[in-house]
């Protein structure tokens, strides 16, 4: 997402030559906070640099030649298949970038150098057919009756190949289609399967919170996320309400499960039911913030008694008889809320 930093409204930013552009420069998601900080005793800086391509495709690539680079820097690099050149963007240098690869296994390719104008204007051009290449890729594979969705297409940096990604149910033949492809935009094709989150990530787009999607951001590696994340937190089981753009369950259902997962420790068995003179009741909710617990008889289940979770457990632990909850609550006056009727017991 481009955005104008503070320096291009005082017309000192010195980005906007080597981006060929007039008003705006790239402002990234993250603060490289480190990139001020002069390390100590001569310390080399750290050779890997993070680079960052169309979308969500993020790689770690050698700074072998020691070019001063920073964050926003234009920059030509290696491919994996050894084809051409890459042109992507400087996003994070230094010691965070060693942070980020600590716990992984990369074959880093090198950067070459700062990119040319003239290659950033052959990139720039190739960035600019990738609209029309993507309405032209789906009309072909409709003709051809295939079950897939070309959701994205990234041309290299030299126009000399470029990578159709796609989602499918089942297992896809486009062998045919790779040759339509390959006559209609002469250059080398890749096809790329992607999942559903995937490709929310590459198209992008705001959530339901106000921000952008966390996945395009900043969020590397899906986790698996099922409902009992939400049964945990106490959330109400809306499919339309739990679920992304992707048609999946939100990511951020797991940001704070940890920390639920930790608190619920604190409490009883919800299977659990407490035995009292005026009948059976059962727990029907949980407060996790408030250590409280809603029960309601068996009989009544319209009416819902809150008790603290330290009062619960010496009743359980107790295993006897305990006092009718209707005597408990006769402090405390009734809650009216919808048909159900709630009553406070603070002991």
């Amino acid at each position: 997402m481009n955005k104008s930093c503070h320096d291009c409204f005082l017309n000192k930013c010195s980005k906007k030559e080597n981006l060929l552009q007039k008003k705006q420069c790239y402002k990234f998601n993250v603060l490289d906070w480190l990139s001020n900080i002069q390390t100590p005793f001569e310390y080399q800086k750290y050779d890997i640099v993070e680079i960052k391509f169309k979308n969500d495709r993020k790689e770690f690539f050698l700074n072998q030649e020691k070019i001063f680079l920073d964050q926003g820097d234009i920059v030509t690099v290696e491919t994996k298949s050894g084809i051409g050149y890459d042109i992507g963007v400087v996003y994070l240098t230094g010691e965070l970038v060693k942070l980020q690869i600590r716990n992984k296994t990369v074959n880093f390719k090198k950067i070459y150098r700062k990119s040319t104008y003239k290659e950033i204007n052959i990139w720039k051009s190739f960035k600019k057919k990738e609209t029309k290449t993507l309405f032209i890729a789906k009309k072909l594979a409709k003709n051809l009756n295939l079950f897939m969705k070309i959701s994205d297409i990234e041309y290299q940096g030299d126009g000399k190949k470029a990578v159709f990604y796609y989602t499918a149910e089942n297992r896809i033949d486009f062998r045919k289609l790779i040759k339509e492809f390959a006559l209609y935009f002469r250059t080398h094709i890749e096809m790329r399967q992607i999942g559903y989150r995937q490709e929310a990530a590459k198209i992008g787009g705001i959530g339901s919170c106000g921000r952008e999607l966390c996945c395009t951001t900043w969020l590397k590696n899906f986790k698996s996320v099922t409902t009992n994340s939400a049964r945990y937190q106490q959330l109400s089981i809306n499919i339309k309400k739990l679920t992304g753009q992707c048609s999946k369950l939100k990511c951020c259902l797991n940001y704070e499960l940890d920390a639920y997962l930790d608190a619920i420790k604190d409490f009883p068995d919800f299977n659990r039911k407490i035995y009292t003179e005026k009948g059976i009741a059962k727990c029907m909710k949980i407060d996790v913030f408030k250590q409280k617990i809603w029960f309601s008889y068996i009989k009544k289940p319209n009416t819902w008694f809150r008790i603290k979770v330290k009062k619960i457990k010496e009743i359980l632990e107790k295993n006897r008889i305990t006092p009718p909850l209707e005597e408990l609550s006769t402090i405390n006056t009734t809650i009216q809320k919808t048909e159900l009727r709630f009553k406070d017991i603070s002991i």
